[in-house]
């Protein structure tokens, strides 16, 4: 470590460029990578957060909860099953206006409606106001995206088309779903809404679109074994069946792979060729009695030091970008994926200076010193 820690500081400039080389690529790996996570927020954070086990649908319904609709029947029949517990769920795209009567010339903003049981494990965690109103059932929970827009606490919200006049009575936040805010509201108040229309519930008993579920004793099957014209989906299969959420994870997971994957070889490359170059040296020090243990062991605790350094520097530039970062980029960098990405580059680095290892052990100390000569 003595000898790897003067040479860097000898040739400091030759090892600021590779260092900085490293520093950008893992700069860019953190960025991609948090906005990753802003996307996906984006499109499921409603379903990506929640802490529920799984899903029921619909039959047939593949999993959306668009195309599922049930009986809210059902939930006291699965809590009545050992160790589970249930919510019901139903939610509809619309838009929604500042105030209680809106005209033609009001902004709309689009928003994703979600109905729940006031009190039950959905209600989202208010970070400023109050929660849903068992005795106001039009008092609502949004998302603080709203925020952003203009909407406030005590502000009276509007869905056009209809003689709903919503109140909101707090902010929630990491609440959106389809790519838009979500607007919780009691159940009751969410089907004035979206089964308005006659037939539009088909005939179905308090229509809802899906059942959270949260198990400690059963499985899934042995759940949806129990009840009728009903499908089971994990979590993750919830997540993919959510239009464009997986199609926006496996694009940017793909940039990230390629990301790497270059790192990786330019890395290598950039060791090997100072390893190349050092060749006489290391010559020379095999031939005062260095072993190759030695000499391997400067080269990759030089590597690992270089590599840690410049890790670290991208780390902070990241959380220094991202405190600068417009507020409506979709942007959620999380402390575990950068852990793991640091740890990845850093293997990277060292792996790729095992390439240099193989040319290390073959140096001949008289051929390298006849060289110098």
């Amino acid at each position: 470590m003595f000898l790897a820690r003067r040479e860097l500081w000898f040739f400091k400039g030759r090892f600021i460029l590779i260092g900085l080389i490293i520093l950008l690529v893992s700069w860019l790996v953190f960025i991609l990578s948090g906005l990753g996570n802003g996307l996906s927020d984006l499109g499921a954070a409603t379903v990506r957060y929640n802490d529920m086990d799984a899903v029921i649908f619909q039959e047939d319904a593949e999993f959306s909860l668009t195309k599922s609709i049930l009986s809210e029947d059902l939930v006291p029949k699965i809590e009545d099953l050992s160790g589970v517990e249930a919510a019901a769920i139903g939610t509809s795209p619309a838009s929604i206006v500042l105030g209680n009567s809106p005209d033609d010339s009001s902004k709309k903003t689009s928003v994703m409606l979600s109905g729940i049981t006031e009190g039950s494990f959905l209600e989202p965690k208010i970070i400023s106001g109050n929660g849903l109103d068992i005795e106001n059932l039009n008092k609502v929970i949004v998302n603080n995206t709203l925020a952003d827009e203009g909407f406030s606490i005590g502000d009276s919200i509007a869905i056009p088309g209809t003689d709903i006049v919503l109140e909101i009575n707090g902010f929630t936040e990491n609440e959106t779903l389809n790519h838009l805010p979500v607007v919780y509201m009691p159940m009751s108040t969410f089907r004035a809404f979206k089964y308005a229309v006659p037939g539009s519930d088909m005939g179905i008993k308090d229509p809802i679109n899906a059942i959270f579920v949260k198990s400690s004793t059963l499985t899934n099957e042995e759940i949806v074994d129990q009840l009728e014209d009903v499908e089971i989906a994990t979590k993750k299969e919830t997540l993919n069946a959510i239009p464009g959420y997986q199609a926006e994870n496996a694009t940017i997971n793909m940039m990230l792979g390629f990301l790497i994957l270059i790192s990786a070889v330019v890395i290598a490359v950039f060791f090997y060729v100072l390893t190349t170059q050092k060749v006489q040296q290391f010559g020379v020090m095999k031939a005062i009695g260095a072993s190759n243990g030695f000499v391997i062991g400067s080269v990759i605790s030089q590597v690992f030091l270089l590599s840690s350094i410049s890790i670290l520097c991208g780390v902070a530039l990241t959380f220094i970008t991202a405190a600068i970062l417009p507020e409506g980029m979709p942007f959620n960098l999380l402390p575990r994926l950068v852990l793991v990405y640091s740890l990845l580059l850093l293997a990277i680095s060292l792996a790729g200076s095992l390439f240099s290892v193989r040319k290390i052990i073959k140096i001949d100390p008289l051929t390298a010193l006849g060289r110098a000569e």
